[in-house]
């Protein structure tokens, strides 16, 4: 005689909850083997579903809260379950066919060892996708569904054992039902495949009913607690099956599990993971009550060992087989940087820049302008970058700003002689800026012709040249890295590579060229309300981009706001260089875009032939790309296009604005911030924009050839200065070494540490300059804002005054002595070749007075200038207090964290690899985009 089926009806209250439940209801009624009893639990208020329930003629109904968990419920209801009767469990959403409980009846009458039957679960919008057949799960205990999301074609009607299944529908013997029900500390998670791998160890079978099809909604995944569940009910069930002996290690490993997932959900592009790792982790190590219970249940229904469970599991290969994307559509084209003529044009810009820079083959190294050494080794280096004592001043303790960072970064490429890497750079610098823009040009056209030209535009452009020829290197490297910013920003909203890519890009830029913030901040708010209206999934991506920027900027920030001196963010990083200023009458030729008095330098260009010079015309030369920039927003591609001319305005009104602008001084000559950076953001979205326009906005060919010659020559043609002002002898590039100091101040400091310098230089009105040097060389990472933008002198620069003037101006007093009690061990009086009548005065009353001072003995004239030595025991340099030390490993500590986040969101896997190449390279030019 067939056994009793007692069905099991977990209901939840909701205002949407009662048609699902009629329909279920009716399919419950409908069988063709009916049921014998039914007890429905209703998780929630049972007023909004009384009358369905009570007319259903269910033996029982339970009320429960709303928080009750499926396996809960099911448990309320088995005390009311006849011994013996078989148990049928399901949803008040899950719709049986009318033949189901025959089906699984039947395959129960059949299979004696049979524990739990189930039946296929399919898309109750579509009853030809199968929403769940059978459960397995991995050697580490990750549940794998074993069909999901696939059209049914009876692809897998033939499977039969298996380990697990969805609880959704199964049909439980009795005779075992009570000790396989769900449990409730899995929290509705892997429920079916738990009770599979206890029905086995029990030696019984859990069989797959094809006939038997069940309606569910498809799935609906809330991202995070649905990761949560998931990872908890893994890891519960890890503690729940192990061996007695390794339960202990199993929960030791926990936390370094979690940190070892989270690397490897960075590196997999799924940081979204991340949160529901670490709240799994600690959640399941308390929850030592719930994993007792669990091990009970196993203990009094095994019977097996292990060994009838591992054949059932999922192996790798298996895996690899069933998620092969190799068969997904490939929409990427080839990108051609060969063929396409892409390297040639890098080659011609290096030809270009060899011929432009011929002088630098023979030199050691690169200065004059903001140029400075960079640190002697590579541990030095990465101290400059950390929040600490400063190269430059008495007894300064700040952070350093970010373009420390930079600096140490590319000293480290070189690391014999790192400051040996800024000549490189600027011999590189015009193949890395059409190497750049090339590949940002294959974000806006995929015509091989037009990424050339733009790359060579964008190598050719004013503000670019400038910074090389009156050396900018903050400048020179924002430049370079602006069109990769394009590059992976651009598709920042399509990936976690791109993502992390650009956030460091970001933090990069921002480090050269603060005084882009205003507008990339504009760029990034604006890009984050289009995420959310058209592309609300990836906000999260778009929001990542500025974290690494805002984390490493973030202690400079708040000294400067903290002092009430906001406006110096924007000042320049690196040597403060008081370059000739434009006048304020002649600010807004600025717009114009070039960043100096003598626009590309073709006054003194002019004037070296004898000719007038008359530089009115020069702009003009420029007018090609601003028109053919002008064109894009009219195109069919007018996303794209009007969002690159917004950028060029951005760019434009950055430097017109912060050229007003002053936060900082070098000795008493105060500094503006120079706008070539911002007119390299501007011309970088007019290239762009010109680039889109030569792609789609001028349908003849001829025509479009015709532009981009024009707008090629123009540029070029502007550029002819600045490329040969080397020769000419026109630029403040020139030879240099590894030290600003003498070469004597030098060797010493290689061998003891922390040895300070007092450099005094004479000033062009009478006056004196002083400051302060520690180690061999002031270097262009020492280097701080913080000093350089102080609204008012410190207690230090007050000591500083007080003793150069002392030494110069003949004193009474120990000032040798004062001298050595602050660290210093040589004074040099610069020789800066000034002219002026009152700085040969007072550095012949200097050079006297210092002379006949006892304690300091004379070492000679160098090329920098006479040379003293202090004559007394010198007194080491205070060390950091525990607070600043404390403050300093914090900041390094969160700053590490987010770049290293960064860098493992960037870096590329063979997955992510397979997703880019699904979607097309050009940014707007497809669905992908539009929808």
């Amino acid at each position: 005689m067939p056994a009793a089926v007692h069905a099991v009806l977990v209901a939840r209250s909701s205002p949407d909850a009662a048609p699902a439940l009629e329909r279920t209801l009716a399919a419950i009624r409908s069988q063709r083997r009916p049921v014998d009893a039914l007890t429905v639990v209703v998780c929630g208020p049972l007023e909004p579903l009384r009358d369905l329930v009570s007319s259903s003629g269910a033996e029982g109904i339970v009320e429960a809260s709303a928080a009750t968990t499926f396996a809960a419920a099911v448990g309320y209801a088995l005390r009311r379950v006849t011994p013996g009767a078989a148990v049928w469990l399901l949803a008040h959403d899950s719709t049986p066919d009318a033949g189901a409980l025959a089906a699984l009846t039947a395959a129960l009458e059949r299979g004696p060892s049979i524990a739990i039957a189930a039946p296929k679960l399919v898309d109750e919008r579509d009853a030809e996708r199968i929403v769940s057949l059978g459960q397995s799960m991995t050697r580490f205990g990750r549940s794998v569904e074993l069909a999901d999301g696939e059209f049914d074609q009876g692809q897998y009607d033939g499977l039969d054992d298996v380990l697990g299944a969805d609880v959704r529908g199964v049909l439980v013997r009795g005779d075992i039902a009570a000790d396989l029900a769900p449990d409730p500390a899995l929290l509705g998670a892997d429920e079916g495949l738990d009770m599979g791998v206890r029905a086995h160890l029990a030696g019984r079978r859990v069989a797959l009913v094809p006939r038997a099809r069940i309606a569910v909604p498809p799935p609906h995944r809330t991202r995070m607690a649905d990761d949560y569940r998931e990872r908890l009910a893994q890891l519960h069930r890890r503690l729940a099956y192990a061996p007695a002996w390794a339960v202990v290690l199993h929960w030791l490993s926990f936390l370094p599990l979690a940190l070892w997932k989270t690397v490897v959900q960075l590196i997999a592009k799924a940081p979204a993971f991340v949160p529901a790792e670490w709240a799994a982790a600690v959640v399941a190590m308390v929850r030592v009550g719930a994993v007792a219970r669990s091990r009970r249940r196993i203990r009094r229904i095994r019977s097996r060992s292990w060994a009838s469970v591992e054949a059932l599991r999922v192996t790798r290969a298996d895996l690899r087989e069933r998620h092969d994307p190799h068969h997904a559509p490939r929409v990427r084209s080839e990108l051609r940087f060969f063929s396409g003529g892409g390297a040639w044009a890098v080659l011609a810009a290096g030809l270009v820049s060899v011929v432009a820079f011929l002088a630098l083959l023979s030199w050691p190294g690169v200065a004059g302008g903001a140029l400075l050494p960079l640190q002697r080794t590579v541990s030095g280096l990465w101290s400059e970058a950390a929040y600490g004592r400063r190269e430059v001043g008495l007894h300064v303790v700040s952070a350093a700003d970010p373009f420390a960072g930079v600096t140490a970064l590319l000293g480290s490429l070189w690391p014999g002689s790192p400051s040996f890497a800024l000549l490189v750079l600027w011999l590189l610098a015009l193949p890395l800026a059409v190497l750049g823009a090339w590949f940002a040009a294959t974000r806006v056209t995929p015509r091989a012709g037009v990424r050339v030209v733009m790359a060579l535009l964008w190598a050719f452009a004013p503000s670019f040249l400038s910074a090389l020829v009156d050396p900018r290197p903050a400048s020179v490297i924002a430049h370079l890295l602006l069109p990769w910013l394009l590059f992976a920003g651009a598709a920042a909203h399509r990936s976690w590579g791109a993502a992390g890519s650009a956030s460091l890009l970001l933090a990069a830029v921002l480090a050269c060229a603060p005084s882009l913030a205003p507008a990339l901040v504009v760029v990034w708010a604006i890009a984050l309300v289009l995420t959310f209206v058209r592309r609300p999934r990836a906000i999260a991506r778009v929001v990542w981009t500025v974290v690494p920027a805002v984390v490493l900027s973030l202690p400079v920030v708040l000294a400067q706001v903290g002092r009430g001196t906001p406006w110096a963010l924007l000042a320049d990083p690196g040597r403060p260089w008081a370059a000739p200023a434009i006048a304020a009458e002649e600010r807004w030729r600025v717009a114009l875009g070039f960043p100096t008095p003598d626009p590309g330098g073709w006054g003194a260009f002019l004037t070296g032939f004898g000719l007038p010079a008359s530089t009115w015309w020069v702009p003009l030369l420029l007018a090609p790309v601003v028109l053919a920039a002008l064109i894009a927003p009219l195109t069919r591609r007018w996303r794209m296009g009007t969002a690159m001319v917004v950028l060029a305005a951005l760019g434009l009104v950055s430097a017109v604005a912060v050229v007003s602008l002053q936060p900082a001084w070098v000795q008493s000559t105060p500094v503006a911030v120079w706008p070539g950076s911002a007119l390299s953001l501007g011309w970088l979205g007019l290239v762009a924009a010109a680039a889109i326009a030569l792609d789609v906005g001028l349908a003849r060919r001829g025509l479009r050839a015709a532009v981009a010659v024009v707008a090629l020559v123009g540029v070029c043609a502007a550029a002819v200065p600045a490329l040969t002002a080397v020769h000419r002898g026109q630029s403040e590039l020139r030879s240099g070494g590894d030290t600003t100091l003498p070469a004597y101040v030098s060797a010493q400091a290689a061998i003891v540490d922390d040895l300070a310098t007092l450099v005094l230089s004479p000033q062009a009105d009478g006056g004196l300059a002083a400051s302060l040097v520690w180690g061999p060389s002031e270097t262009l990472g020492g280097q701080s804002t913080l000093q350089s933008t102080q609204p008012a002198v410190s207690d230090d620069d007050v000591r500083v005054a007080e003793m150069s003037t002392d030494l110069v101006s003949g004193a009474a007093g120990d000032i040798a002595g004062r001298l050595a009690d602050e660290g210093i061990a040589f004074v040099l009086l610069a020789a800066d070749g000034e002219d002026a009548h009152p700085a040969r005065a007072l550095r012949l009353a200097a050079t006297t007075a210092i002379d006949q001072r006892g304690g300091l003995v004379r070492v000679g004239e160098t090329p920098r200038g006479v040379l003293w030595s202090v004559d007394a025991e010198r007194s080491p340099r205070a060390p950091l207090s525990a607070d600043d030390q404390a403050t300093a490993r914090a900041i390094a500590l969160a700053q590490l964290i987010a770049v290293a986040v960064a860098l493992l969101l960037a870096v590329p896997t063979p997955i992510s690899h397979r997703a880019a190449r699904r979607k097309p390279r050009v940014i707007g030019a497809g669905f992908e985009e539009a929808r």
